[in-house]
């Protein structure tokens, strides 16, 4: 399914967050800073409490069979949801372009697989694309100098990445400038680092180099996978750069300013 072809219409609907299990577990500052985010622009917000994990990790790894079954929960926990935001490219790209091969023989499932995928959006493409919201007013407290790390699912399954430039670049106190290779991969992959950690290594080490030679001094992604296998690298050669989520940038640059 292309991102730019038939979307459900967004304005005026209740949006359910898929927080997704990385950052329900590690970093819930991130799902605080997106309902922030979120609220912010006039969106009603809720949280389904029965969601797990969109079955990415089993679904990648070849376990078909038990990625169908958390698949399936997802579907179940959404199905009332009027629009699905994460702020997650790679499950924002599971749902929406995974499900409907995943539930292809499932006659059950099937259409519902497909209705869900319909409705669901990545932050950044949910307020640029889905809302129209190009630019959200904000001040940071310090300057800060920023580049950006395209992550592979988002950039590739989902066209992301002029959004969120679009949306960080009206904000006050921010410069920005562009990471060279910022469109190759960091060397996660999920257990693609496990099974083949050399390979990975060696990604990473491109990626690291890459950002040890850019000007700024916070790189800005939009999947915390990548931002945990990225500032651990960092962190483990005694680098002081800091990579972070998006969304964590704009929650506090509207936190100083009271209109959008």
């Amino acid at each position: 399914m292309n991102d730019q072809k038939k979307r459900v219409n967004v304005k005026g609907k209740k949006v359910s967050l898929f927080v997704t299990c990385l950052i329900d577990s590690l970093f819930p500052e991130i799902g605080v800073a997106t309902v922030k985010i979120l609220r912010r622009l006039g969106i009603d917000v809720d949280f389904p409490m029965k969601q797990t994990c969109c079955g990415q990790p089993a679904y990648n790894a070849g376990y078909r069979k038990d990625a169908l079954s958390v698949a399936e929960r997802f579907l179940y926990t959404f199905a009332g949801s009027e629009i699905i935001v994460t702020p997650s490219g790679s499950c924002a790209a599971m749902v929406k372009h995974e499900y409907p091969v995943l539930f292809k023989n499932d006659s059950k499932n099937y259409q519902r697989a497909l209705e869900i995928a319909e409705k669901t959006w990545e932050l950044s493409s949910f307020i640029v694309d889905g809302l129209g919201v190009e630019k959200m007013d904000g001040k940071l407290s310090e300057p800060c100098h920023v580049a950006f790390h395209d992550s592979c699912h988002g950039l590739r399954h989902l066209k992301l990445g002029p959004q969120v430039r679009k949306l960080i670049s009206g904000i006050q106190n921010v410069e920005i400038s562009e990471l060279n290779d910022s469109d190759s991969c960091c060397g996660f992959g999920g257990l693609f680092s496990v099974k083949m950690a050399d390979v990975s290594g060696a990604m990473l080490q491109k990626k690291i180099d890459n950002i040890i030679s850019c000007k700024a001094d916070t790189i800005l992604l939009g999947d915390s996978s990548c931002m945990m296998n990225i500032q651990g690298g960092l962190k483990k050669q005694g680098y002081t750069k800091k990579v972070t989520h998006f969304a964590l940038i704009l929650a506090e640059a509207i936190s100083n300013e009271n209109t959008i």
